[in-house]
């Protein structure tokens, strides 16, 4: 009975750590979030790169926990506008961040 005690704690002290390190923290995600996150990156590249105003290969978008942030230069302050608008049309999308420059 001894060995069946000592697989079980050992088979729960292996699921208790796997189910730990898959969770998030303010700092990081978790495996569910990433998932999420290059989803809703996904989109939004293909929303930008959908939108012929815009050139999508001058644009950046990474998402953290569901905050857009969009980088890289453009043509005019009505391309950042435009890309902006479009990032926030996206499911899942809970805030954008502009850091885009203008060239």
């Amino acid at each position: 009975m001894t060995l069946f005690n000592r697989f079980t704690t050992l088979s729960l002290a292996i699921l208790l750590s796997f189910l730990l390190g898959c969770a998030g923290s303010p700092t990081t995600e978790g495996t569910g979030e990433y998932v999420d996150d290059t989803v809703i990156t996904t989109k939004v590249k293909a929303a930008i790169f959908d939108e012929p105003t815009l050139k999508s290969a001058e644009i950046n978008v990474e998402t953290f926990k569901g905050t857009v942030q969009l980088s890289g230069f453009v043509n005019s302050r009505a391309d950042i506008n435009k890309a902006v608008e479009v990032a926030r049309s996206v499911k899942g999308v809970k805030s954008v961040k502009n850091n885009m420059r203008l060239k």
